[in-house]
């Protein structure tokens, strides 16, 4: 997967973001730790400023399998898909 400057999309330059396909772009979070519902609820407003950019891009987070389950029914509720990978 190809790297996407975050910049494109009026983010800050440490959010990572890349390219799964064409209008799809996912949103890495490679962290050790685990991935609660005040994360999610940053991650979907990431979410929402690249389709405030781009209507048309679905957008997916990239993270290990460390994340709660309340974060997964937020993102999942929100359009947010879920991309699990090990570290």
């Amino acid at each position: 997967m190809k790297l996407v400057n975050a910049s494109d999309y009026n983010l800050p330059s440490r959010v990572i973001l890349r390219a799964v396909d064409e209008n799809h772009i996912a949103i890495v979070k490679l962290i050790k730790s685990r991935i609660i519902q005040k994360d999610a609820a940053k991650i979907v407003e990431i979410a929402r400023q690249i389709q405030s950019v781009d209507a048309d891009m679905k957008v997916s987070l990239v993270c290990s399998s460390a994340i709660c389950s309340k974060s997964l029914t937020l993102l999942k509720n929100e359009g947010v898909g879920v991309i699990i990978e090990e570290l």
